[in-house]
């Protein structure tokens, strides 16, 4: 598979849609882990390959350092998805998400 940009416009569009039926049918208000579980079965009826909840390696002035931070989902090895039960992104989402970035 190579990367395109048609291709990542669409994948994400699969995604976005993906996540829009889970919302649609479950609402607000629930815990993260339940939208996780159930996005998780939609990526997998509509045949999105992800990997879920991996920990994410981190670099340290040259060392590979053990943590507890963990990815919900890479979809088809080329997108993060950090889910968020919230109402509105802090800073430290954001820089959640960067960290992913440089790993």
């Amino acid at each position: 598979m190579e990367l395109t940009k048609t291709y990542l416009k669409d994948l994400t569009y699969q995604i976005n849609g993906a996540a829009i039926e889970v919302h649609k049918e479950l609402g607000p208000g629930l815990l993260e882990s339940v939208y996780h579980k159930c996005l998780k079965k939609e990526l997998s009826n509509r045949k999105i390959s992800f990997k879920s909840e991996f920990s994410v390696p981190l670099n340290f002035k040259g060392l590979d350092i053990e943590t507890d931070l963990r990815c919900d989902l890479l979809i088809e090895n080329c997108i993060v998805i950090e889910l968020k039960a919230i109402e509105a992104l802090a800073p430290i989402h954001q820089a959640q998400i960067n960290l992913y970035e440089t790993t």
